[in-house]
């Protein structure tokens, strides 16, 4: 086998490949075999039908197709490697030249991965925010999770943002009873905002027993849009009773010895996500003083592919929740020809993190092992709320573990230009990557700690990623690991992508 390289731009090349025909030998007898199976003859056994036989059956052409067929993927990975290129998609194949007895030769245009220059790590210097505990959020969580065990008791006087109300409502559109616009007994914090537009207004000053009528624009069901006539009776008035802030408390309702010890866990959470989101930043702020440094070329069917999946992820997401591009756009204040240049910005500068970062993998001689593997493995699985032989499974049916090995891979490198990169906080210390490794787990910290949620409930995580909330008897959610995002809110990611604040409904 010949093979040559001509180059047609700095991310592209025309492999051209030209083989004996004997070299086919093992490519023909393959093919004859494989067509000889599918072909009964009288007289002949499946897969047991001569050459000559087959040829007239058939016809040479059918067997020399199928030869080629599958000779062609084999001879172009030799190729490559014959050629030390390192292809970043399929080739596009064409035969020039095929003669019976005689050659063999065909042309593959690919996107290579181009040259590239990485400077020396250890020049890097960047500075992230210092890890500060805000106080004030640390009252806010144990406040909050007073609230959770607060109880209500009944009070003699007109109602107020905060207390719990009993009322009976019916709606009617034009004098006729809107379907599902008729509840008793139904319970509602007044000033929540989050049941009917202009209740609010009518339940503050109003009392036990007190009746009321308002106007309000109705915003799903068959009466979308029309504005309905709603009474409404106040049957009770409630009032939040929090429990005392003291030991006792602490003990009965978490666990802890003491109440300065629960603040004292929450204060510890708190900096875990602030030391957790400094090391985000200081990830990030590395690899774009790296990617500022280089001068890549990029792939433009690379990046291309890289808008397309961006985009419809985008979309995806966006009709998970019932909502379409263009209004997302009118909310962000944003133009079609602005959101387009944002996905290509983004892609590009993917591509280029992804180019450099292998050549680095290279450089560095790194690789993925079982056990870092299965580790990514097991936390993808967590966080999709499957099993991880079923995830590996998935990946291997879908042909991505390549691309999950490449990622890991990847990460490495990255990790390796961290550990040469000077980093310091804002006060001038040094960021101490070790502790913050130490300090991850699944999902961005170890199963099994206690946390609290923003409404002061608290949680841990099971090691199969189920949330169990300590004033209730079995798990809450199931749907992979909760993490905290950096305002201390609590959240997991369902198996969908989707992320669920544990604040929220």
């Amino acid at each position: 086998m010949q093979s040559a390289v001509e180059t047609l731009s700095p991310t592209r090349v025309r492999l051209t490949v030209t083989v004996p025909f004997d070299e086919l030998k093992s490519d023909l007898d393959a093919a004859y075999k494989k067509v000889g199976g599918q072909v009964r003859v009288q007289g002949f056994r499946p897969g047991k039908v001569p050459p000559r036989v087959l040829d007239q059956r058939v016809g040479r052409a059918v067997i020399l197709d199928e030869a080629v067929n599958s000779a062609i993927p084999r001879l172009y990975s030799e190729a490559v490697q014959a050629e030390d290129l390192n292809p970043l998609a399929q080739p596009e194949l064409e035969v020039t030249d095929f003669t019976d007895g005689e050659q063999l030769a065909f042309t593959a245009e690919v996107d290579v991965r181009p040259e590239i220059n990485v400077p020396a790590y250890e020049g890097l210097s960047v500075t992230v925010d210092d890890v500060t505990v805000d106080e004030t959020k640390v009252d806010e969580q144990v406040d909050a999770l007073r609230e959770r065990f607060a109880k209500l008791t009944p009070v003699q006087r007109p109602a107020q943002d905060g207390d719990y109300v009993t009322l009976d409502l019916a709606a009617t559109v034009d004098g006729e009873e809107v379907p599902g616009g008729t509840a008793t007994g139904l319970s509602y914090q007044v000033g929540a905002e989050d049941l009917l537009d202009g209740i609010d207004e009518v339940l503050r000053g109003a009392g036990e027993g007190d009746a009321k009528t308002f106007t309000t624009t109705l915003v799903a069901g068959d009466y979308e849009g029309r504005s309905a006539d709603v009474a409404v009776t106040v049957r009770s008035v409630n009032e939040r009773e929090l429990p005392e802030a003291d030991d006792a408390w602490a003990t009965e309702s978490t666990g802890f010895p003491s109440f300065e010890e629960l603040k004292a866990d929450v204060r510890s959470r708190l900096e875990r996500v602030e030391r957790l989101e400094q090391g985000t930043s200081a990830r990030d702020k590395v690899l774009e003083a790296l990617l500022a440094q280089i001068e890549v070329p990029l792939p433009e069917a690379i990046v291309e592919t890289e808008v397309e999946w961006r985009r419809r992820a985008t979309e995806d997401q966006l009709n998970r929740v019932g909502a379409q591009l263009e209004g997302y756009l009118e909310s962000e204040g944003k133009t079609a020809e602005e959101f387009e240049t944002e996905l290509r910005e983004g892609a590009e500068q993917a591509v280029k993190a992804q180019l450099v970062l292998d050549v680095i993998a290279d450089k560095e001689e790194l690789g993925v092992n079982d056990a870092e593997l299965a580790d990514q493995v097991v936390r993808r699985a967590a966080r999709a709320g499957v099993s991880p032989d079923q995830y590996a499974q998935t990946l291997v049916q879908s042909g991505q573990l390549s691309g999950l090995v490449s990622e890991v891979r990847r990460g490495k490198a990255l990790a390796t230009v961290m550990e040469a990169a000077t980093i310091t906080d804002e006060s001038g210390n040094p960021v101490d990557l070790d502790a913050l490794r130490d300090d991850m787990g699944p999902g961005g910290m170890p199963a099994g700690d206690v946390e609290v949620d923003e409404d002061g409930r608290s949680y841990h995580v099971h090691a199969d990623g189920a949330v169990h909330y300590l004033d209730e008897d079995g798990p809450a959610s199931a749907g992979g690991d909760v993490q905290v995002d950096k305002d201390g809110r609590s959240y997991h990611v369902h198996g969908d992508g989707d992320v669920h604040y544990l604040d929220e409904g």
